[in-house]
């Protein structure tokens, strides 16, 4: 339970985020721009960190290269990328709904990858995380539905585009929560795991930094300090939270609880932008915060309990 927690604190500081990132782009910054300064900035303060501590920068063996490859170049560094580029080619709130598949690629790496046994709760879990999730995007799904032109072409192949970015960003991070898990195991910290999902990530960044002609932005002190709390927040503080529930829960059971951002993100905008919740999407949150729990009941053992407790009674 302690671990679900800390993951659902997590995505809370993960939703301050879009406060900052998206006013940035708004202001002409590039995606790739704002998420190197802050890989740049997060391995920074990872090196301070452990020089003043006299911890070994990188502890890791070859035998951990591909894994971390997978939560740096690809849950780091791609998935952010496409995640956010998705928003300029389709409706954002359905770019959101599809990071919702994130646990279907989580789990099925869970059972293959890490051997973890599905509970008989987890189905119950899926139906009621996926449906809370669904209520809280159906207004927006109906309206896009309902306006949107599929007959130009134009429009159509950069759907598409968005469909596909959305699509890359939700295998990164799936498979991130999986392969983060599997160096937890190996005895890895959650400070040694975040820098070498950080110092990857920047290495992967880099060269997609000078494909993207940097000669030609220029970002200012303010956006660069914007960037270094919006570090703070989501990168360093969010990060350590969650890697910190995923030692003490299933990889499958922290990609649940995190299908807690819309909540978050839905009372932010709430409180901040003063975006209210439908009576509809008040019940999507409640399934989504319940799904997240009911993932630790097993339902087959509390059935058979239920079942003796009535022969009991009778």
């Amino acid at each position: 339970m302690t671990g679900t927690i800390l993951v659902i604190f997590a995505t809370f500081f993960w939703a301050l985020d879009t406060l900052i990132r998206y006013p940035l782009m708004d202001e002409g910054v590039s995606a790739v721009n704002i998420v190197l300064i802050e890989h740049f900035i997060l391995v920074l303060g990872f090196w301070l960190w452990f020089t003043v501590r006299r911890h070994k920068f990188w502890p890791f063996d070859r035998k951990d290269l591909f894994a971390l490859v997978v939560i740096g170049g690809f849950g780091s560094a791609i998935g952010t990328l496409t995640f956010t580029q998705a928003f300029s080619y389709m409706n954002p709130t359905l770019v959101i709904l599809l990071q919702k598949l994130q646990p279907v690629v989580a789990i099925s790496l869970s059972a293959w990858l890490l051997k973890e046994r599905l509970s008989s709760g987890y189905l119950l879990c899926v139906v009621l995380a996926f449906s809370g999730s669904f209520m809280l995007m159906y207004h927006d799904i109906i309206q896009f539905l309902a306006t949107s032109g599929w007959h130009y072409t134009a429009e159509l192949s950069a759907r598409l585009m968005g469909y596909g970015l959305a699509l890359i960003a939700v295998v990164s991070w799936g498979a991130s929560t999986v392969f983060g898990k599997k160096l937890s195991m190996k005895g890895y910290s959650s400070s040694q795991i975040m820098n070498g999902r950080f110092s990857v990530g920047l290495l992967v960044l880099l060269p997609l930094f000078l494909l993207n002609s940097p000669l030609e932005q220029t970002v200012s002190l303010l956006q660069v300090e914007k960037i270094a709390l919006m570090v703070l927040l989501s990168g360093a503080l969010g990060m350590l939270l969650y890697y910190q529930g995923l030692k003490r829960i299933d990889s499958k059971h922290s990609a649940l609880a995190e299908m807690a951002f819309p909540l978050m993100a839905g009372v932010i905008n709430w409180l901040v932008l003063d975006i209210t919740l439908t009576p509809i999407q008040l019940v999507g949150s409640c399934l989504l915060v319940l799904g997240s729990f009911v993932v630790h009941v097993d339902v087959a053992q509390w059935l058979q309990k239920f079942t003796k407790r009535q022969t009991t009674i009778s």
